[in-house]
């Protein structure tokens, strides 16, 4: 018998639901947003990611799912924000459109050590907004993805906000870190070892304890921003006060891809334990370039689906409407049934019925199993009658109504 493979999970029918309803509320907030759908595919040239996380990022050197033929190198997509630039570039957006908010949803793919909140193949509810460099569009970024927790019923998460600045900015504060860090190196887990030679940065997201300690006794203050970082940062924080939406700057936090500059945000949750991200994001203003594209700023975030369900403590799950449940018996009234159903369905009542030629008593039992609120009930006595025999399980009661109201009857009982 074949197993799924570790670090994947099997989304059953009893907690779909949940993922149902945070993306059909998720999709219903983007549009009060205006941001518009897009789906690209999973599967990219792993140039892309090489090139916009950067040679050096852990996900491009040890997690990325890379497939390999005679003539191409493909990569199962870590992460969503490249494959949205490389669409918006490869569709000529960036000259019919301009400006461009959009929102995906999806599995991603990086191989690492399986554990609570972080799998193998996992799913992103992300969005990106391309062509603007005003500290507006961070404080809507930063407000909508409040805006979404709250309407996923999420409570006590943390928003953290810092500005790593410009590239000139980046590498001042890359020239500090080196310097005040060289000699604690000894003290540095050996993954930070390598990170103090490739990219400096990446030692201040560490989640080694040994590691954090050392660098929180690092002075971080943003003296490294320049003065127009330092008034994009301020125009951020001032957006984000007059909306009352609570934040703690964190001058230690960096995200752990190349592509980030000015505004970056992580927003954690005591919950998760040792992994504590439900979504983070920022502003990457140099990647648009990058990639071939136009010189223009964009932004955006990712919420981890399943560290969403983790954190969510109240049911958010969009109830069904009650389910009707249609029990025929006889041959004729089979054939009845087949009209009936679709009947029902195009009028928008949910229905089924029994598929297995089971008796009346064990196709009741079949729809007590399903949970079903009405149950009809079709036979030669009332198909004569041209009647059938309506059951409410709730209620414990029963009636006869004529076929021809069946629908206007159960329209007045079904709820949504």
């Amino acid at each position: 018998m074949f197993k799924r493979i570790p670090g994947t999970k099997d989304i059953l029918s009893d907690e779909i639901g949940r993922w149902q309803s945070i993306e059909d509320k998720a999709g219903a907030i983007f549009a009060l947003y205006n941001y518009c759908e897009v789906r690209p595919p999973v599967i990219e040239d792993v140039g892309l990611f090489q090139r916009s996380l950067g040679e050096s990022a852990e996900i491009v050197q040890k997690q990325m799912f890379v497939i390999k033929n005679a003539d191409s190198t493909y990569a199962l997509r870590p992460e969503g924000t490249a494959s949205i630039v490389r669409a918006y570039l490869e569709n000529n957006l960036d000259k019919n459109q301009g400006l461009v908010k959009f929102y995906y949803s999806g599995p991603m793919f990086r191989l690492e050590r399986p554990q609570r909140g972080r799998l193998r193949q996992f799913h992103h509810l992300g969005c990106e907004v391309i062509g603007s460099s005003s500290p507006k569009v961070d404080v809507e970024i930063i407000s909508l993805a409040d805006t979404l927790l709250k309407a996923f019923a999420i409570e006590d998460y943390h928003i953290q906000v810092n500005s790593l600045g410009c590239p000139k900015d980046k590498k001042a504060l890359s020239q500090f870190l080196n310097k005040a860090l060289e000699a604690k190196l000894p003290k540095l887990c050996p993954d930070c070892q390598e990170r103090f030679k490739r990219n400096v940065l990446r030692i201040l997201d560490c989640k080694n304890e040994a590691c954090k300690e050392v660098v929180a006794k690092l002075d971080l203050n943003n003296s490294h921003l320049c003065r127009d970082c330092q008034g994009h940062a301020q125009r951020v924080l001032a957006g984000l006060d007059f909306l009352k939406i609570k934040y703690l700057v964190n001058p230690y936090l960096v995200r752990g891809l190349d592509y980030y500059t000015r505004t970056v945000f992580e927003i954690k949750h005591d919950a998760l334990g040792a992994q504590d991200a439900i979504g983070a994001g920022g502003r990457y203003d140099n990647l648009v370039k990058e990639l071939g594209g136009p010189d223009c700023g964009a932004i955006g975030f990712a919420f981890g689906m399943e560290r969403l369900l983790l954190a969510a403590t109240k049911d958010i799950t969009i109830k069904n409407q009650d389910l009707t449940y249609l029990i025929t018996l006889g041959e004729a009234a089979e054939n009845e049934g087949l009209k009936i159903l679709n009947d029902l369905r195009r009028a928008g009542i949910r229905c089924d019925t029994d598929y297995e030629g089971k008796s009346l008593k064990g196709a009741m039992r079949q729809a007590n199993d399903a949970k079903a609120r009405y149950v009809l009930i079709l036979g030669d006595d009332e198909l004569k009658k041209r009647v059938i025999t309506l059951k409410d399980m709730q209620a414990s009661q029963q009636q006869e109504v004529p076929l021809d109201n069946l629908i206007t009857e159960l329209k007045k009982r079904v709820s949504n």
